[in-house]
């Protein structure tokens, strides 16, 4: 039961976050810019657009419990690089403000708006957490396709 529910909570959660962002494709620009990932506009711009709307289909997948454990990795692969992105940009502006860590807020473009950077990176841990759950293959039983595809039968 506890797999069902993580993987509802985790599906809505990346559902959410996506479409805050796909409903605001500029103001999610902007954020992105604000981490220097790449100078190349068509790459940023491309990536802006895009991103949101691969997190609600990873988020429908997981809601409509087809291909969970593959869903499960790529959301662990994303949000661990996330959150080390997030995490970085925390630490320049600590640097830069001369405050404790834990005052740093700012919105990280992750869809929820301004928050302060520990409460930040302990939701995405709780996030990664979840996601290695259904990564380790908890819940199959209570799956109706836990894959994309079936193996073969002997």
């Amino acid at each position: 039961m506890f797999t069902v529910l993580a993987r509802w909570l985790l599906g809505a959660v990346m559902i959410y976050l996506g479409l805050n962002k796909a409903l605001h494709p500029v103001e999610f620009l902007k954020l992105m810019r604000q981490y220097d990932m790449t100078q190349n506009a068509l790459l940023l711009n491309s990536t802006a657009a895009a991103l949101p709307w691969f997190e609600v289909f990873c988020g429908l997948l997981l809601l409509l419990d087809v291909a969970v454990r593959g869903t499960a990795l790529t959301l662990v692969f994303a949000l661990v690089s996330f959150t080390v992105l997030v995490f970085h940009h925390a630490l320049l502006l600590q640097t830069a403000q001369n405050i404790p860590f834990c005052a740093v807020k700012f919105d990280c473009g992750c869809g929820a708006g301004e928050e302060f950077i520990c409460r930040k990176i302990s939701e995405n841990c709780l996030l990664i957490l979840l996601s290695s759950w259904l990564l380790l293959g908890r819940g199959r039983q209570l799956s109706l396709r836990f894959g994309l595809f079936k193996p073969p039968t002997r």
